[in-house]
């Protein structure tokens, strides 16, 4: 294994020290450990809190800023942060109105957050909580009961974080996030396993000719291996693995995210997003709002996510909205 790394057990503290000096708009408790904006909290507006296993970046501290999250919490490479983490992060960012926990389903993250959830409660804070489940792939898998949460999560990041910036209360926010996940569908395929730090070996094999249909991002098996295919039919398979779970009706608009697991170059992404239009196009399906590159990451695998998000004017207005943040900035 090579990585610029100095030592596996310190990788995502040594990160930790590289974001905060990278980003003086933010602040980063390196006890806990957690990432908020440096102005957290501010009186009256509702703190939007996420995290879960660093090794995805820039989820989920790569979107903490103006217009998306005022606070993430950053576990050890593919493991969830700790209730204690949840906890104070939340705690940082209340400005009075309650907290909202956007949770990707997955059975830890879903235990500590609801843990840190009851916690906060007793303390008189209200917390709504958003469970993404966007993955389409399978039912059930590695760590999940039910489906995955993926690339729909930054989504409802950024839709939910632009209508907090509005005022609105902790229900109507998470009813929003809650919207925007149950418009979406996701689906991935890995050409490579990743590889994590603490391992120093990619985590399954994979033959040279063989691509992994459905996988997750951490690596967990998705509905099949099958030979590698080329990228017009892995872009129809994904796409229609969508369509069939969450329907877009012909002149329906939509919001697309080609998204990148780690180690996949943008020519290719973009070759994949072409696929898409194209394919979107020819079924009268309007793409609004698009975004390639790597965002839901799985440490250095090669793959791609494909997410799919039904789109309504308010959800396109929200979207629109001013965002500043490591990974994602425009109109501010």
């Amino acid at each position: 294994m090579k990585k610029f790394i100095n030592h596996p057990d310190a990788v995502v503290r040594e990160a930790l020290v590289g974001l905060a000096a990278a980003h003086p708009d933010l602040r980063v408790d390196l006890d806990a450990p957690y990432v908020t904006r440096a102005e957290a909290p501010r009186a009256g507006k509702v703190g939007l809190v996420s995290g879960g296993g660093s090794g995805h970046e820039p989820m989920h501290a790569g979107f903490v800023g103006l217009g998306m999250l005022d606070a993430a919490c950053p576990g050890e490479v593919f493991t969830s942060p700790v209730p204690d983490q949840i906890l104070a992060a939340s705690k940082a960012v209340d400005g009075g109105a309650g907290v909202v926990h956007i949770v990707k389903n997955y059975t830890g993250d879903v235990m500590n957050f609801q843990l840190a959830a009851d916690l906060l409660g007793d303390d008189g804070i209200d917390v709504q909580t958003v469970l993404v489940n966007d993955d389409v792939a399978v039912e059930d898998s590695t760590w999940t009961a039910g489906r995955r949460g993926t690339g729909a999560t930054m989504l409802v990041e950024k839709i939910a974080g632009a209508l907090a910036e509005t005022g609105a209360d902790a229900a109507a926010v998470a009813a929003m996030g809650t919207r925007v996940n149950e418009a979406s569908g996701s689906f991935a395929v890995a050409l490579t396993a990743c590889t994590t730090p603490a391992a120093g070996r990619p985590g399954f094999e994979l033959p040279e000719d063989e691509m992994e249909v459905g996988v997750g991002i951490h690596g967990e098996p998705g509905r099949r291996r099958e030979k590698l295919l080329p990228a017009r039919d892995i872009a129809a398979m994904s796409l229609e693995a969508i369509m069939a779970a969450k329907p877009v009706a012909s002149d329906e608009d939509v919001i697309v995210l080609m998204n990148g697991l780690g180690g996949t170059p943008l020519i290719e992404l973009y070759l994949l997003y072409g696929e898409v239009a194209g394919m979107l196009e020819a079924a009268g399906v309007r793409i609004a709002r698009n975004l390639v590159g790597n965002y839901v990451t799985s440490l250095d695998m090669a793959g791609m996510s494909l997410t799919v998000c039904r789109a309504d004017a308010e959800m396109l207005r929200l979207w629109d909205a001013p965002v500043r943040t490591p990974a994602l900035r425009w109109g501010a």
